[in-house]
């Protein structure tokens, strides 16, 4: 596959450090400021997490590498959510992204390992001149939470069982920070697969 290129369409954080029932719902931003933790302030920031039912075969609460300091969402496939749930918007925010991108076809499939070259004019040729550097960490399964959201954000209380079947393959993918920058709306995003990254 050669590399694909994008745009991010909108930046997001959540500011919900005490992980109450909206933690994962983000708000827009101007930019974000990654460093190695993720998004500083965000509720996903940290060099470590502790694990969770994604990972049944450890002990609820081991401390692991986060492999989650971000998850980014594609605008075409929030429309297919939307579509799918007969709602005429997914908002990003309600799903808990913190990037929205453009121009990717089928995001959701990016191998794990890969990563998303923010900024820069090279273009996935030559030498790397971004901003910033993300590794593509694994897909992100649907739950019923982001469903939850939609569903009172609708008046629908269905669409919190029926999100998860309809976003599966459709939900994003989970980020950490390989080289840290400034990303803003706008930005180019160059897939490298794992073999071509800088």
């Amino acid at each position: 596959m050669t590399s694909q290129a994008g745009v991010i369409a909108g930046t997001y954080m959540s500011t919900d450090p005490m992980g109450g029932a909206g933690s994962f719902v983000t708000h827009p931003v101007s930019e974000l400021a990654l460093d190695m933790t993720g998004i500083p302030g965000d509720r996903h920031a940290g060099l470590t997490r502790r694990s969770t039912a994604r990972e049944p075969w450890l002990e609820r609460g081991t401390i692991l590498r986060n492999d989650r300091q971000l998850s980014v969402l594609s605008r075409a496939e929030l429309g297919q959510i939307a579509a799918g749930l007969g709602i005429a918007v997914a908002t990003p925010e309600l799903i808990g992204a913190n990037l929205l991108i453009d121009g990717i076809a089928e995001l959701s499939r990016i191998a794990p390992g890969s990563h998303l070259a923010i900024g820069g004019s090279w273009g996935g040729h030559g030498k790397f001149d971004g901003y910033a550097l993300l590794r593509v960490e694994a897909y992100n399964r649907p739950c019923r939470g982001p469903g939850r959201k939609l569903a009172a954000a609708h008046g629908r209380p269905a669409l919190e069982f029926a999100f998860p079947k309809v976003a599966a393959s459709l939900r994003g993918l989970v980020l950490s920070v390989s080289i840290p920058g400034v990303v803003r709306e706008g930005d180019t995003v160059v897939v490298l697969e794992p073999a071509t990254a800088p």
